[in-house]
């Protein structure tokens, strides 16, 4: 068998991230493995929890050696609309998976996308994901200015067997306890939106949201058409309409914009409950 020197190259470069799996380097190795056959520009491995924000286990830094503010958003609630969030729980299969995978069909219509997404990633996303067991995966993901192309995404997917099993063994490694993840993450709990909206809805003396009328407006935030989350829920489409039209008169709001805002913006989520 004759190999070329690029062939003893990437097993040279693979050898050393398996040297790295034990290390405080592993991620960063990872990374420089992929970034010499595959274009990208933001990285980040994290764990997801079902009830709590994500947890990072590293991430790539910024430039300047700032914090990145939009990150600090997406820990702090923006992950709850995130597409390989939702999809890691729905699915619960270690794979990997591409933007075009997981989105929901408005995804690009939505807020997150046009306030997070667009302006942080920017182009395109792919994501390898680890399931550790019901409640938590650890995922890692490479972030592009550009869309994949088809070399690009047939590259990956030839080299996720590979990139999934050094991720199984890394998890024996990770720390999940208390430490430096903890700086990342927002807080120690998923927020309650249930109580948020309950609180909004008290204030304006209108009726609660009921339990599946917050499901309804979490999967329209998330960017699932009413068709979609009508199939989704196995109800009728006209059941949705009503659901969002209960939703949009017992928040007191008109628009999608307006129920993001409640969802996320401290300006428009926090409730005065002194008077």
């Amino acid at each position: 068998m004759e190999f070329e020197w690029r062939d003893l190259a990437f097993h040279r470069e693979i050898g050393s991230a398996i040297d790295a799996l034990d290390g405080p380097h592993f991620w960063a190795r990872l990374t420089r493995v992929l970034e010499r056959h595959i274009g990208f520009d933001s990285w980040v491995a994290l764990r997801f929890a079902r009830d709590a924000p994500p947890l990072v286990c590293a991430e790539q830094a910024m430039p300047d050696g700032k914090v990145d503010l939009m990150f600090q958003d997406y820990l702090a609630a923006l992950y709850q609309l995130d597409p390989f969030y939702l999809a890691a729980f729905e699915q619960r299969a270690s794979g990997f998976y591409t933007l075009a995978d997981v989105a929901p069909d408005n995804f690009r219509m939505t807020e997150y996308y046009q306030r997070y997404f667009r302006k942080n990633i920017i182009g395109d996303e792919v994501h390898f994901n680890v399931v550790i067991d019901g409640n938590h995966t650890m995922g890692f993901s490479l972030g592009n200015r550009r869309r994949y192309g088809e070399r690009e995404i047939a590259l990956l997917t030839l080299f996720s067997p590979w990139v999934l099993a050094l991720m199984q063994q890394r998890l024996r490694y990770e720390d999940f306890g208390a430490g430096r993840h903890d700086t990342h993450a927002a807080g120690s709990a998923r927020p309650d939106f249930p109580a948020r909206f309950g609180a909004l809805t008290e204030k304006s003396g209108r009726a609660e949201l009921t339990a599946r009328e917050i499901e309804v407006a979490m999967l329209t935030l998330s960017g699932f058409s009413s068709r979609a989350i009508a199939e989704k829920l196995s109800i009728s489409f006209e059941t949705v309409r009503a659901h969002k039209k209960h939703i949009y008169a017992k928040l007191g709001i008109g628009s999608q914009s307006e129920l993001f805002a409640m969802f996320y913006e401290p300006g428009r989520t926090e409730v005065d409950t002194s008077s």
